[in-house]
C-alpha cells in the first residue's frame, strides 16, 4: 500500500498547500481519501483524476470536501479516457443533503458506508469509527492485501476508543490541529495527544496532519515525539509518499 499526501492543513489552504487529501494505492487500485481545498490540483501531479477507482470522505466540512465539486466537473468536462463509467464517492448518510450532493449526473455516484460494517474496495478492507466532532465524522482503518494497516483518525477530539481502532497500525495519520498547551473544549487533537495515541496503540509510524497555520510546525513535531518511543514521528508534507511493506 502506498499513501501520498496531497494536502495537510486544517481549516483552509495556506501558502499554496492544500487541506486534507490522501491518495492510497495498491495493486492498481486508486483511492482518494478526502478531497479538500487544493487537492484536485495536487492529485494531478501523481494521477489523472479520471483513473480514480473511488473516493472516501470522512465528513462534510469544507476543508475535507471543497474540491469534490470541481472533481465532479473534471469527470464531466475532461475529454480523457475514464477508468470507470462513473466515479463512486463514499460518504456517511447521517447528513442526507451533503450525501445527496455526491450524485452528479452520470459522472459520480453517492455510495454509503456505515460504522457497523466493513467496506471492501478493490484490495482494501475499510473499517469506520465514529469520532467526536461537531458533525458526523468517521475515522478510517484500511487493511491492504498484505495485511498492512493504515489508520486515519479524521477530525476528532481525543477519546480512548481511538486506541483500539488504531492498534498495531503500520501507519497512523492523526488530526493534530493544536500545540500541547491548548486547553478547553476542542474538536481536534493536540500534539501530545497524537503522540500518546501512537504510543498506546503501538503503531510503527505516526504522521501528524490537519496542521495549524499559526503554530510552529517544528515545535508541534517535537511535542509529539516526547510522547512516543519506538515509532517514527514526522509531520505531513505535500508529495510525501509512504509505502507500507
Amino acid at each position: 500500500m502506498k499513501i501520498t499526501v496531497l494536502g495537510y492543513y486544517g481549516g483552509y489552504p495556506y501558502r499554496q498547500q492544500a487541506t486534507s487529501g490522501y491518495l492510497i494505492q495498491d495493486q492498481g487500485f486508486n483511492l482518494l481519501l478526502d478531497c479538500g481545498s487544493g487537492v484536485l490540483n495536487a492529485l494531478q501531479n501523481y494521477l489523472d483524476p479520471l483513473q480514480l477507482d473511488a473516493v472516501v470522505l470522512t465528513h462534510y466540512h469544507h476543508d475535507h470536501i471543497a474540491d469534490v465539486g470541481v472533481l465532479q466537473h473534471y469527470w464531466q468536462l475532461n475529454s480523457g479516457s475514464k477508468k470507470h463509467e462513473y466515479l463512486p464517492i463514499y460518504g456517511n448518510t447521517q447528513d442526507p443533503l451533503h450525501f445527496a450532493s455526491l450524485n452528479f449526473g452520470d459522472f459520480t455516484k453517492a455510495m454509503p458506508y456505515v460504522d457497523y460494517d466493513k467496506l471492501q474496495l478493490g484490495p482494501f478492507t475499510l473499517h469506520f469509527q465514529k469520532t467526536i466532532h461537531p458533525v458526523p465524522t468517521f475515522a478510517v482503518r484500511i487493511i491492504d492485501s498484505q495485511k498492512k494497516i493504515f489508520t486515519f483518525t479524521a477530525d476528532t477530539a481525543y477519546f480512548d476508543g481511538l486506541i483500539d481502532f488504531a492498534q498495531q497500525s503500520d501507519l497512523l495519520i492523526t488530526d493534530t490541529n493544536f500545540g500541547a498547551a491548548k486547553t478547553g473544549r476542542i474538536w481536534h487533537m493536540t500534539s501530545t495527544q497524537s503522540g500518546y495515541l501512537a504510543q498506546q496503540a503501538h503503531v510503527r509510524h505516526l504522521l501528524l496532519s490537519h496542521l495549524p497555520q499559526e503554530y510552529p510546525l517544528e515545535l508541534l513535531e517535537q511535542e509529539a515525539k516526547k510522547e512516543v518511543s519506538g515509532a517514527m514521528v514526522r509531520r505531513a508534507r505535500t508529495g510525501l509518499s509512504l509505502i507500507l511493506s
